[in-house]
């Protein structure tokens, strides 16, 4: 059980609840995910199990694809359906060019602000835990990139969008910006993640039916094993006494005559098919395991 679950996030639970749960249904507390997702959110939540837990870092810059509801009308402290509302509410009733207007700055790559009430850390602490000691703090403006964002509805004050982004792009301040340029206040009233990487919304499965599959032993059918992960890393075959100085942490020697593109990255699997580590180029045809499993 070394790779990853797709999880179909809940509403109204953390991102870190997910995590426990699936310790208690995989029984292992080697449980990670892969980008948190607001309480609010839904969808896709990779799960790393066991040792694949220590492939995170290779996760770490994975795009995100969402579709989520912009409610124009006003604003709230957190910026989605969770806060308090601030100021008057209204009932706008959207065009097209107003949708536009709001929306056409948060294409392509700018600065964005995260939001106060956010996991950022400031001082080492998530931020949200200082807005819930009314503990005022300065976040710095971070680059993120909007690869695309289509209006998908309009229906009155509510937008609905689909939205592919960066790592660490907060489309509750997409929200809360966009009202702000209209000068009706706004915030994200519903969001799904579809995709994380190259993990998608067809391959989650809930937590009820993750439990299912392991009461009945089945959950390793809903496993994306370690050695299929990272697919555009090429995998090398090692023999069992490679496979032992690789875990003493010795470089390896790879075949000179297989094409591997420009990457200075191999995956390391033994004859069972099981991945061993992720070796980095030294030099030609000689990896360093930079992480074993």
């Amino acid at each position: 059980m070394n790779g990853i679950i797709v999880a179909d996030k809940p509403s109204d639970c953390t991102s870190h609840d997910v995590v426990n749960k699936m310790r208690r249904i995989a029984a292992t507390s080697k449980v990670g995910h892969l980008g948190t997702l607001d309480p609010m959110a839904t969808g896709v939540l990779p799960l790393l199990l066991n040792r694949a837990t220590r492939l995170a870092q290779f996760f770490t810059q994975n795009d995100k694809t969402y579709e989520g509801t912009i409610r124009f009308g006003f604003a709230t402290t957190t910026y989605d359906a969770e806060g308090e509302p601030v100021g008057a509410e209204s009932l706008p009733v959207l065009s097209a060019a107003d949708v536009e207007q709001a929306l056409a700055p948060f294409r392509g790559t700018f600065q964005q602000t995260p939001p106060q009430v956010s996991a950022k850390k400031i001082g080492g602490r998530p931020a949200y835990e200082l807005a819930r000691k009314n503990i005022e703090v300065e976040l710095k403006p971070v680059e993120v990139t909007v690869h695309s964002l289509e209006v998908l509805s309009i229906d009155g004050s509510e937008v609905r969008v689909r939205v592919r982004c960066s790592a660490g792009t907060y489309l509750r301040s997409i929200a809360h910006d966009a009202g702000a340029r209209l000068g009706c206040g706004a915030h994200l009233s519903q969001l799904r993640r579809t995709q994380s990487g190259s993990f998608r919304l067809e391959q989650a499965r809930t937590l009820d039916e993750l439990a299912a599959l392991a009461e009945s032993g089945r959950l390793e059918t809903a496993l994306i094993p370690a050695a299929d992960l990272l697919p555009e890393v090429p995998s090398e075959i090692v023999d069992p006494l490679t496979e032992a100085q690789i875990r003493q942490g010795r470089d390896f020697r790879v075949s000179p005559f297989r094409d591997r593109g420009n990457t200075r990255l191999v995956k390391a699997v033994n004859f069972s098919g099981e991945l061993i580590a992720i070796g980095e180029a030294k030099m030609p045809n000689i990896y360093h395991p930079m992480v074993v499993l």
